[in-house]
């Protein structure tokens, strides 16, 4: 008959388990206390590199985004306070309030013409008219980290993936996937109808007047109820003839039923 492990064995046993567990844990313990250096080293390196070309990430746009996927990779975020090395250092917490500060007003004066909606094309082009020729450099990468930064703050700025770019939001309109889907649809041509939603997204026709319905309501669509073959919902923020040039609430009005 097979003899029944013996509890010196058992005993052995766990003890071999335990010494395998401790050892896991130093080597465990040393692994993090080696990246915690490891970090600092490359922390230290970030700062000093930032020293050093600081106004070359002040002044180029395409140097600032490298850096700040510099930055990204120990998780370091020099826009994460006002104050502190990076600002003080950079500046950039002021570059980035100041652009956040034009973003506003850009969106407020343009808030009657698109109901608070504009592509981030048209957004990046008013800004850099405003800030004139000899101003700092900004990029679509700086809108977005500004936007990022006013959107924490709660005031209704947000972004919508459409067509490999942006939609930026300033109004606290409430928008599900089924607006997004829907501005995604009215792309190309700037509108889009009922018969279009129901045949692109296969959709029944009460979801797409909904959806259509709180559009309007939030003053993002217009309704162009004198197009040929069916109502035409037009989206501001979306089409040519519009952004280019200026359009007073009056006119708006107009294309309203």
């Amino acid at each position: 008959m097979r003899r029944g492990v013996g509890a010196g064995a058992i005993a052995k046993k766990k003890l071999a388990e335990a010494k395998y567990k401790e050892r896991g844990t130093v080597l465990a313990e040393d692994q993090i206390i080696q990246m915690s250096k490891q970090l600092e080293t490359f922390k230290s390196h970030l700062e000093e590199f930032a020293s050093k070309h600081k106004q070359e990430i002040r002044k180029s746009s395409q140097f600032r985004v490298q850096f700040q996927e510099m930055c990204a990779t120990i998780g370091v975020d020099p826009l994460a306070s006002g104050k502190g090395f990076w600002s003080e250092m950079l500046g950039v917490g002021d570059f980035y309030y100041e652009l956040g500060v034009q973003i506003i007003e850009v969106c407020l004066a343009l808030k009657h013409r698109n109901g608070g909606l504009i592509t981030l094309d048209e957004l990046h082009q008013r800004v850099l008219k405003g800030r004139g020729k000899y101003a700092q450099d900004v990029s679509q990468d700086d809108l977005v980290r500004a936007i990022k930064k006013l959107k924490v703050m709660g005031n209704g700025f947000g972004m919508i993936p459409i067509g490999g770019s942006y939609l930026v939001q300033s109004v606290p309109a409430e928008l599900n996937m089924d607006h997004t889907v829907v501005l995604q649809l009215a792309e190309k041509r700037g509108y889009v109808t009922v018969s279009e939603i129901k045949d692109g997204l296969k959709w029944e026709k009460e979801r797409a007047s909904h959806v259509l319905d709180h559009l309007l309501k939030e003053g993002l669509a217009w309704l162009d109820s004198q197009a040929a073959g069916e109502p035409q919902y037009w989206l501001p923020a979306l089409f040519s003839e519009l952004t280019s040039r200026d359009v007073t609430p009056d006119e708006a009005n107009q294309m309203t039923p």
